[in-house]
């Protein structure tokens, strides 16, 4: 059976506009269905994934993925006639509430609705037949199914924490034998997801797309400077509200958050303008947030698992993504084993509502994935086409086997900072090896370049080390048999305090880091790489950020690569099996960002 998963919510941002056309662009990013994805799933499990991002360059768009089917049904060998069903990450349903709110009422009219959705795929694909061949799945049902089906749990725990689904915020599912099971929701009134992309947006970044940012402040902030903010109130029994959304009052405010703002600025002060001066306020807020979420997580947790049933944890949905709450998560002793999916945010959902509906028909115990590498892999015609767009001043080598290895491993450690596109292209937010740029960790200004010159973006913003499965421990508080939840770049692990001065530019302000282990099953140039940088250096790390520039989704193609590399401040380019450099005259100066 062959079940094409879809994301997104195609009319939400062109009917905001519509609605509201005065908004800046931070408020036209507070609308659902943003991050479209495609994924292609049969039996045997996952074919292909790819984000809509990555093929019209447009970062969290809700595009329709039609480029995303596309290569999901090209990596496939099939077509849309082959697909037996299509389940979108959307259930949304008519009620009452829709008709007593004029904005309400026109996103169902025009954006949510199912006759919408069949309309939509008509547009696309006008010779299918949509009524018999789409599935709709609850949005919350296709994270938890995105996360529990990959896991190799048979019996689990699974939450899923957002901005919201169709009507919940929180979600608590029981996994057993590859069904899921809803415990418990929790409603839009109390939800995380929104409290963390309000406050994003009150500390000057963009809601829904930079509460990495946040996370990252945080560290540097004291949460104690404001115990009086009251951003989640804990209530018996593990029940939650957040009194912040309550001061939305108006159609218009819940639209903008303008009520939720003003009462920020009441509690903390005025509100940071996007170009201003990050200041130690701004690291308090922030700080303050973060441990308000990290104690909501454990509190609805603890009152989920009392008792003992559950040891092992599955997390989906974008707060899934905060890597500091997993980590804490993860070192609470909590649960046994935890699975945090690792494309957590709505792009995921494409994956999830595929797996929800195969699972259906096709009843299964679910099967631990290894690396999300789902994406698009380009051979030797692609790569020399795009080093052929090359102009003067770069020199091309073809450097097949452990040439290539050891020649990037000597740049890195030179000092050179090397783009690295290898395979298949990585599903999800974080760059895992296969398209990434690499530097190295030991080098005590390396933070410091690749943020002020490189990726051209704020000086608190950390970068991540990949270090080999077999030595993981020995530079991270990670024990044996942990390696597995860090594959993902998803889970924050402690620098062990004797290498905290040697890895200068992975280690943050609080001595953690956001660690990937790199598998040499599962990912074997990339540990290959790291393996030979380890020997030929003594330290099996390497720094690892996704290779784009700034305002840029992730590369997905080699002729991408290349311009990409063109017109960078990168140093090499590491493609298949050429190596690209400049020639000393030719540097140039680029901006980019994760």
């Amino acid at each position: 059976m062959l079940v094409l998963g879809i994301s997104g919510l195609d009319r939400t941002a062109a009917l905001k506009k519509r609605m509201m056309p005065d908004l800046d662009r931070r408020e036209q990013r507070l609308v659902q269905g943003l991050d479209s994805a495609a994924a292609l799933v049969d039996e045997n499990g996952v074919i292909a994934a790819s984000a809509q991002e990555r093929h019209d360059g447009v970062k969290g768009t809700g595009a329709f993925p039609a480029d995303a089917v596309a290569a999901c049904l090209r990596m496939a060998g099939a077509t849309l006639d082959d697909v037996d069903l299509v389940a979108h990450g959307f259930r949304y349903q008519h009620s009452a509430a829709f008709e007593l709110d004029g904005y309400l009422r026109r996103w169902y009219g025009e954006a949510y609705s199912e006759e919408v959705q069949l309309d939509v795929l008509r547009s696309h694909y006008p010779d299918q037949d949509w009524e018999r061949k789409l599935v709709r799945v609850p949005h919350h049902t296709a994270h938890a199914a995105s996360t529990y089906h990959l896991s190799g749990f048979r019996d689990a725990l699974v939450l899923v924490a957002d901005g919201m689904g169709e009507s919940e915020s929180t979600s608590l599912f029981s996994g057993h034998d590859g069904r899921l099971e809803t415990l418990r929701t929790y409603p839009v009134a109390s939800s995380l997801g929104i409290l963390y992309s309000v406050v994003t947006q009150y500390l000057g970044f963009l809601p829904g797309m930079d509460e990495y940012k946040v996370m990252g402040l945080a560290p540097y902030g004291d949460p104690g400077s404001f115990p009086d903010a009251g951003l989640v109130v804990l209530r018996p029994g593990g029940g939650l509200s957040v009194p912040l959304l309550a001061c939305d009052k108006t159609p218009d405010e819940r639209e903008t958050h303008r009520g939720a703002i003003r009462r920020l600025e009441e509690l903390f002060g005025p509100a940071r303008h996007p170009d201003a001066p990050i200041t130690r306020r701004h690291m308090d807020v922030a700080a303050v947030l973060q441990r308000s979420l990290e104690q909501s997580l454990l509190f609805v947790l603890d009152a989920a698992a009392a008792g003992g049933t559950y040891r092992d944890l599955c997390m989906a949905g974008g707060v899934a993504l905060n890597c500091t709450a997993n980590g804490l998560i993860a070192r609470s002793g909590r649960f046994d084993r935890i699975f945090v999916q690792p494309a957590s945010g709505d792009d995921g959902t494409a994956l999830g509502a595929a797996l929800h509906v195969l699972r259906g028909h096709v009843p299964a115990v679910p099967k631990a994935m290894g690396m999300p590498f789902w994406g698009e892999e380009f051979g030797e015609t692609e790569i020399e086409a795009a080093l052929a767009t090359l102009g003067p001043g770069h020199r091309v080598s073809r450097l097949p086997g452990e040439a290539l290895l050891a020649e990037t491993s000597r740049l890195i450690a030179s000092g050179a900072v090397v783009a690295w596109f290898q395979g298949r292209m990585e599903f999800g937010p974080r760059a895992l090896g296969n398209r990434s740029i690499l530097a190295d960790p030991t080098a005590p200004d390396m933070r410091a370049h690749l943020n002020a010159v490189v990726k051209q973006r704020e000086e608190f913003r950390p970068f991540a080390p990949a270090v080999v499965a077999e030595e993981a421990g020995e530079y991270f508080e990670i024990e044996p048999g942990e390696q597995g939840r860090y594959r993902h770049m998803l889970v924050v692990a402690q620098v062990r305090d004797k290498y905290r001065d040697e890895l200068p530019s992975v280690t943050h302000v609080d001595g953690s880091a956001r660690v990937q282990v790199v598998d040499r099953e599962l990912a074997p140039r990339f540990h290959a790489l790291i393996r030979r940088f380890g020997d030929d250096h003594g330290t099996p790390v390497v720094l690892n950020t996704s290779f784009n520039l700034r305002g840029q989704p992730i590369v997905r193609t080699p002729q991408e690569a290349v311009a990409t590399y063109a017109r960078s401040a990168l140093d090499a380019l590491a493609i298949g099996d050429w190596l690209v450099r400049r020639e000393p005259a030719a540097a140039a100066d680029g901006d980019s960002d994760d």
